[in-house]
C-alpha cells in the first residue's frame, strides 16, 4: 500500500532548445558566459560549428556548446534531439530544481510532489514504480555520473553550467538506463579568476532563498571553486486542524571542485556535493465531507457525487512522524590526459544517500480510517569509467568502458490502528466490527480491557545488489565535407541480486491485550464468529505473501544497443539527419511484490529532423518526426483488489507501446534586445499491447500522453538605463489534456468526480522585470511564476477507496513571487 500522488510539475522560463527537435540558440553576448564551454572548463578544445554568410550576425544563433555526444560541439551542429537549459534560464526562473521548469519542455514531465520520489517522463516514457527494484527510463547524469535511484536524481541546482536534455535512446553515449532519453546535469568548473557572486530572495509563503560562490586560484595550475545554497519556506498550504503547514522548502546544499593541471596535459578535477532535505510530506487533500467527529468512519462505498473539489476542501492529515528527508553525499574524480592521437578521461564517482519518507493516506484526521505509509531508502553506488576519444580528416570517435556497483535497503512500511483494522474488517471481509464489539462487550461488564486504539504496523524489507558492466563506441565518419554518417555500439550486462523479507506485524499493545484476555479465560468465552476475527487478526492483513520468508532473486541480462544515424548539410547552415537507434533498461524486481521479477525493456526509435539557420533574418527554425516501439514496459498501477485478501495493491504492469511525434521550433532576433522562441510538440502514444490490473483490455487505447504541448517566451532588454539594462521576460506554456483510456479513472487521472475537473489541460505564465549594472556587478529582479494563480487537480489516489472509503488528491501550487537581490564581485 505504499505510493504516491503524482501532479504535474511547473515552470520553465524563456527556454532555450536544441537539438535535431529543438536546438538553443541565443545572443553571443549576452549568454556566452553562462552557455559556452572554454577549453578550460571542458579539457578539451570546442570544435568551429557551422559558419554563415554573415558572421555578425550568425553568432546570434546556434552558439551553444555541449557535449551531448561526449564530444565537445555547438549544438547545432549535433544530430540529436537535445534541448538545452542554461544557467541564465534557471536564474531568470529563480528555479530551484529542474521540476519547477519541465513545463517549458515540451515532451519532458518531471513528478516532484515528493522530491525523494521523482519520476521522470519524455515523449510519453516513464517509470513510476519508485522502489530500488527498478529504474528509471530516463537516465540522469550529473557531470556524466549515473544518479542511482530516483531518490537522489532530483537535488537542488547548484552552480549549473547548462541541462542537456537528450530525447530518445541514449545508449551508446550515456552509462546506463537511457531508454527513453538522458538528463545531463553539468555543473561549473574553477578557473583562473577570483570571482564570488551572493544572491538572496525573498517572496510569498515565508520564501527565503539564499546562494554563494567563490572561486579562488591557487596557483597558476590550482584552483577550487565553492558554493552553497539555503532554500526555506513556510508552505503554501496548511492543515486546518492542527495549523501545520505543507508544500514548504527546507533545503540546504554545498558543493566543492578542486581543479589541478598536473602537466600541460593532465588534468585532475575532484569534486563533492552534499545535501540535506526535511520538510513536510506531500499534503494528501481528502474528497470526502466528514464531521469533526474522528471516530466517524466515511460512507462505503464512497460516492464520487459527493467528492469535495480538493482546490477549495480543507487539508486535515495525522500520520505521526510525517515528514520527507534526505542526506546525500557524493565525490567524483576526474582525470584528463591528452596524448597526441586522441584523449583519455577516467571518471571515478560514490554516491551515497539516506531517504526517509512518511506522509498520510486517508486524507482524513479521523481514527478510524488512520492509515499512512513510509519508504525508507539506503544506497551507496560506485561508478568507474575510462574513455579514449579523438578526431581526424576521416572521423570522430570515442570508446569507453564502464562499471557500475550498487547496494540498496528499501523498507516499505504501512502504519493503521486496530480501528483502522476494525474499518477494513467491515467494509471488506463483511463481518462487521470485532474489536468495536468485543470492546463495548468488555466495557459492559466492567472489564478494563480495550482492543481499540493499539498502533498497527506492517513492512517489507528489500536488499538490492546490482553490477553492471559496459563497452561502447560511437564514430562520426566524414564521408565527405557535407555527409556524416554515424555509428554507435553498446554492450551492457547487468548482474541482479534481489531479496524480499515481509516482517510479521507488529501490534504489541494489541497482542499484550489479547494475550491478558487469553489468561483470564475471556476469549474462549466468546461467540465463535468473535473467536475466528481474534484468529484472523494475529496475522498480517495487508502484506500477506511469504510472511516471515526470505524470498531471493538473481538475475543476468544482456544487451547490445546500436544507433546509426546520416548527416547531410545542405547548405552550411541547413543540414538534415536521419536515425535509427534502439535503447535498453534492464530488468527489475517489485519491491512490495515477493519474488516478482519483470524482463528488460527495450526501444526502437526511428527519426528525422532538420536543422536550420537564417543569419539575414537572425532565425533559427528547427523540427523533427518520429516513431518508437517500446517493449515490456514497466509501470507501477494500483489493481483493486489482491487476490489473497481482496485488499488494492501496487503492481508493476507490463505493456507494449507505440508513438509517433513531431517536434517545432523556432527562434528570432528581429532587433537588438528583443527575442521570441517557440517549441511545440505532438505526439500520439498509444498501447499495442496491454491489459490493466483489473483484466480490462488496454490494447489500442491512448497511453494518457496528452497531444500537445508548447511553450511560447518574449524578452525584451532596454539599454542605458539607470546605468544599466532592464530586462522584461514573459512566458507562456500549455500542456494538453490526459488523453484517457479505461483504466484511467482508476487510476485517477480522469473522470474521477462531476464535482470537479482532473487530467484537464494546463497553462503556466512566468514573468520577470530585472535591473542589472554592467557585467552583472549589482543586480535586482522582481520575479513572478503563475502569476495568473492557474490551479489544477493534478491526481486522485485510491488506494485507501475501496478500503475505508477516503479517496484524496493532490492539487498544483498557487502563484509565487519574489525579490531578487544580487551582487558579483
Amino acid at each position: 500500500m505504499n505510493m504516491r500522488l503524482r501532479p504535474l510539475s511547473v515552470c520553465l522560463h524563456r527556454l532555450l532548445i536544441g537539438g535535431s527537435l529543438m536546438l538553443a540558440a541565443l545572443p553571443a553576448d549576452a549568454w556566452a558566459s553562462d552557455d559556452a564551454a572554454s577549453p578550460q572548463d571542458t579539457g578539451s578544445t570546442p570544435k568551429s560549428g557551422s559558419t554563415s554568410a554573415d558572421p555578425e550576425k550568425a553568432k546570434l544563433l546556434g552558439n551553444i556548446t555541449v557535449t551531448a555526444q561526449s564530444r565537445t560541439q555547438e549544438v547545432q551542429s549535433v544530430p540529436i534531439p537535445v534541448q538545452i537549459v542554461t544557467a541564465k534560464e534557471i536564474d531568470t526562473l529563480a528555479a530551484t530544481d529542474l521540476s519547477k521548469m519541465d513545463i517549458f519542455v515540451p515532451g519532458l514531465v518531471i513528478d516532484a510532489t515528493q522530491p525523494t520520489q521523482p519520476t521522470y517522463e519524455l515523449r510519453g516514457i516513464a517509470t513510476s514504480n519508485f522502489g530500488i527494484g527498478t529504474e528509471s527510463a530516463v537516465g540522469v547524469y550529473v557531470n556524466g555520473v549515473y544518479a542511482a535511484r530516483s531518490g537522489g536524481s532530483l537535488l537542488a541546482f547548484n552552480d549549473i553550467a547548462r541541462i542537456e536534455v537528450l530525447k530518445g535512446p541514449q545508449g551508446t553515449l550515456f552509462g546506463r538506463n537511457a531508454a527513453a532519453g538522458a538528463i545531463s546535469i553539468v555543473t561549473n568548473e574553477p578557473t583562473d579568476k577570483f570571482e564570488g557572486k551572493a544572491r538572496v530572495r525573498v517572496g510569498n509563503d515565508g520564501r527565503k532563498y539564499a546562494d554563494a560562490l567563490v572561486n579562488i586560484p591557487i596557483n597558476k595550475d590550482m584552483a577550487l571553486r565553492l558554493s552553497v545554497l539555503d532554500n526555506q519556506s513556510d508552505g503554501w498550504i496548511k492543515d486546518a486542524a492542527t495549523g501545520k503547514r505543507y508544500g514548504g522548502d527546507n533545503e540546504w546544499g554545498s558543493r566543492a571542485v578542486f581543479r589541478w593541471n598536473v602537466t600541460d596535459n593532465t588534468r585532475v578535477l575532484l569534486s563533492w556535493d552534499h545535501e540535506k532535505l526535511n520538510q513536510a510530506p506531500s499534503p494528501a487533500i481528502g474528497l470526502i465531507p466528514l464531521s469533526n467527529d474522528t471516530n466517524e468512519r466515511a460512507p462505503y462505498p464512497a460516492d464520487p457525487a459527493t467528492y469535495l473539489n480538493p482546490l477549495h476542501a480543507p487539508l486535515y492529515n495525522d500520520a505521526i512522524g510525517a515528514r520527507e528527508s534526505r542526506r546525500f553525499d557524493g565525490g567524483t574524480l576526474q582525470i584528463d590526459h591528452s596524448f597526441g592521437w586522441g584523449d583519455l578521461v577516467s571518471t571515478t564517482a560514490w554516491r551515497g544517500f539516506d531517504t526517509f519518507n512518511l506522509g498520510d493516506y486517508d486524507g482524513t484526521n479521523h481514527v478510524v480510517t488512520y492509515l499512512d505509509t513510509a519508504n525508507i531508502e539506503h544506497n551507496n553506488s560506485w561508478y568507474q569509467e575510462f574513455k579514449l576519444s579523438g578526431n581526424n580528416d576521416l572521423m570522430d570517435w570515442v570508446a569507453g568502458v564502464s562499471y557500475y556497483q550498487e547496494q540498496a535497503r528499501q523498507t516499505s512500511e504501512t502504519n493503521v490502528n486496530t480501528d483502522s483494522i476494525d474499518t477494513l474488517a467491515n467494509n471488506v471481509l463483511g463481518v462487521g466490527t470485532p474489536l468495536t464489539d468485543i470492546s463495548n462487550a468488555l466495557a459492559s461488564f466492567g472489564l478494563p480491557f480495550s482492543l481499540l486504539g493499539d498502533p498497527w504496523h506492517e513492512a517489507i524489507s528489500n536488499d538490492g545488489n546490482f553490477k553492471a558492466y559496459a563497452a561502447f563506441g560511437d564514430v562520426i565518419w566524414h564521408v565527405s565535407d557535407r555527409f556524416d554518417v554515424t555509428t554507435g555500439l553498446r554492450y551492457t550486462r547487468d548482474e541482479k541480486d534481489f531479496s524480499w523479507y515481509n516482517m510479521p506485524r507488529s501490534a504489541p499493545a494489541f497482542d499484550a491485550t489479547i494475550a491478558g484476555l487469553e489468561g483470564l479465560g475471556i476469549v474462549q468465552m466468546l461467540p465463535p464468529e468473535a473467536q475466528a476475527a481474534l484468529a484472523a487478526f494475529g496475522n498480517n492483513v495487508i502484506f500477506t505473501s511469504a510472511v516471515g520468508t526470505p524470498v531471493y532473486a538473481s538475475n543476468t541480462w544482456n544487451n547490445w544497443s546500436p544507433r546509426v544515424v546520416a548527416s547531410y548539410k545542405f547548405t552550411p547552415d541547413v543540414m538534415g539527419y536521419v536515425s535509427v537507434t534502439r535503447g535498453y533498461k534492464a530488468g527489475g524486481y517489485n519491491s512490495v511484490q515477493p519474488g516478482s521479477t519483470f524482463q528488460p525493456e527495450k526501444v526502437t526509435n526511428y527519426e528525422g529532423g532538420i536543422k536550420s539557420l537564417f543569419p539575414d533574418q537572425n532565425l533559427l527554425l528547427n523540427g523533427s518526426v518520429y516513431y518508437y516501439r517500446y517493449d515490456n514496459m514497466q509501470s507501477l498501477a494500483l489493481d483493486p483488489n489482491s487476490p489473497a485478501t481482496g485488499l488494492p495493491i501496487y503492481v508493476v504492469n507490463s505493456s507494449n507501446q507505440e508513438a509517433k511525434g513531431l517536434e517545432l521550433e523556432a527562434q528570432w532576433q528581429p532587433i537588438d534586445g528583443f527575442r521570441a522562441n517557440f517549441m511545440g510538440a505532438y505526439i500520439d502514444s498509444k498501447y499495442r499491447n496491454a491489459t490493466a490490473p483489473d483484466g480490462v483490455d488496454l490494447s489500442g487505447q491512448p497511453t494518457g500522453a496528452p497531444y500537445f504541448s508548447g511553450a511560447l517566451s518574449l524578452s525584451y532588454t532596454v539599454h542605458d538605463v539607470a546605468n544599466g539594462e532592464l530586462e522584461f521576460d514573459l512566458s507562456q506554456a500549455y500542456r494538453g489534456a490526459t488523453r484517457c483510456n479505461a483504466d484511467s479513472q482508476f487510476q485517477g487521472a480522469c473522470y474521477v468526480s462531476p464535482n470537479f475537473k482532473i487530467g484537464t489541460g494546463q497553462q503556466r505564465t512566468d514573468a520577470r522585470i530585472d535591473w542589472h549594472a554592467p557585467g552583472d556587478r549589482w543586480g535586482v529582479g522582481l520575479y513572478g511564476n503563475n502569476v495568473f494563480n492557474k490551479r489544477y487537480v493534478t491526481g486522485v489516489n485510491n488506494i485507501s477507496t475501496s478500503v475505508f472509503g477516503t479517496p484524496f488528491a493532490s492539487i498544483s501550487p498557487p502563484r509565487m513571487w519574489g525579490l531578487e537581490l544580487r551582487a558579483k564581485f
